[in-house]
């Protein structure tokens, strides 16, 4: 583990809003090998807790750091009750489908939007919070749909609170599709060839950006530690965390290849709901006022801007359609880093 993540959280009292989804959980995971204090998970479903709490004991043996509180973000009072004593938030909690945002527009606006507010709210109003990070996707840049269109709103509500925070630290970390997460293409495609269906591919054309879930929950605990230092950023920021990219056809191919599958049955669909041919993880605009680093890029909010422009940022290369595309053996690799073909 990162020494520098276990220094930052080591002792600390954390809450992980949507706790329980692929991003909330391992994120908890992690604050966990960092000996965090006291870990609250916060999430709707007693199922998923009952079932995340037999995956924790078995890779860490009786935990008595680990709370957990069944609530919506869309519920105030019992944001509030959450966030007694915490000092770190990681607001993970979020409807994340896009067809479903698509066909339930308002029920993604009270989730994503007030649920955002809800959450930001009951932080400054605890005391104790030092640090806010929300996870948005590169969904959230230039939006095209209902869910983008809520996250960057979402990504907008924390920065805004930035500018009257006083004693507490809000940012955004953005990033695309994390393989292996719940309802996404990988687990879907390795289920289709499984059970000797036909691999389904909306379009052929279809480019995305991924990363593995270790790799997402890891970089969203570091931008909390830039944030919660003050060293490298002043509060608002977008994290954009940096990813290769893939075609989604190729992406099918290699997992056909490697779980035996017949290449023949890959069919194009079309689209969903909402659903568009390429991502891009940041805007023109943000070009101008982005610093890069080794692992991923920081969006300065529009109230810390001298005046003066940075060089932009070349935005091809955060652009899935025109960035370097990773070849079969990549993509192979990625998903054996990412334990896609584990037994």
């Amino acid at each position: 583990m990162d020494g520098r993540l276990v220094e930052a959280f080591k002792g600390k009292r954390i809450l992980v809003t949507g706790g329980t989804g692929s991003i909330g959980s391992e994120i908890v995971k992690q604050l966990l090998r960092c000996e965090a204090a006291a870990v609250r998970v916060f999430s709707r479903d007693e199922t998923k807790q009952f079932n995340f709490g037999w995956e924790l004991k078995g890779e860490f043996g009786e935990l008595a750091n680990v709370r957990w509180l069944i609530g919506d973000v869309r519920d105030r009072y019992r944001l509030k009750r959450a966030m007694e004593g915490v000092e770190v938030v990681f607001h993970a909690a979020a409807l994340k489908h896009v067809p479903s945002c698509e066909y339930n527009p308002f029920e993604a606006v009270q989730t994503n939007v007030l649920g955002t507010q809800h959450v930001i709210e009951a932080a400054l109003d605890a005391g104790s919070v030092r640090t806010v990070v929300g996870i948005s996707t590169d969904k959230a840049t230039a939006p095209t749909n209902t869910m983008g269109a809520t996250k960057l709103l979402a990504e907008r509500l924390m920065t805004a609170a930035s500018l009257w925070a006083k004693n507490v630290r809000l940012g955004c970390v953005r990033f695309g599709n994390v393989i292996g997460s719940r309802g996404s293409v990988v687990p879907l495609m390795k289920g289709q060839i499984e059970q000797g269906q036909r691999v389904t591919v909306t379009d052929k054309r279809m480019t995305r950006f991924m990363m593995s879930i270790p790799d997402a929950g890891g970089l969203v605990l570091k931008a909390a530690v830039m944030l919660g230092e003050g060293k490298e950023c002043k509060g608002g920021e977008v994290f954009i965390l940096k990813m290769p990219a893939l075609r989604i056809r190729d992406l099918a191919k290699v997992m056909i290849t490697r779980l035996g599958g017949d290449e023949e049955k890959i069919e194009s669909i079309g689209a969903r709901a909402g659903e568009r041919l390429h991502e891009r993880l940041l805007t023109e605009e943000e070009t101008c006022w982005t610093d890069e680093l080794e692992d991923m890029l920081i969006v300065e909010p529009e109230f810390q801007r001298e005046g003066v422009e940075k060089k932009p940022i070349e935005p091809s290369k955060y652009m899935s359609d025109k960035a370097e595309l990773l070849s079969l053996e990549g993509i192979e690799r990625l998903l054996e880093e990412a334990g896609v073909f584990e037994r």
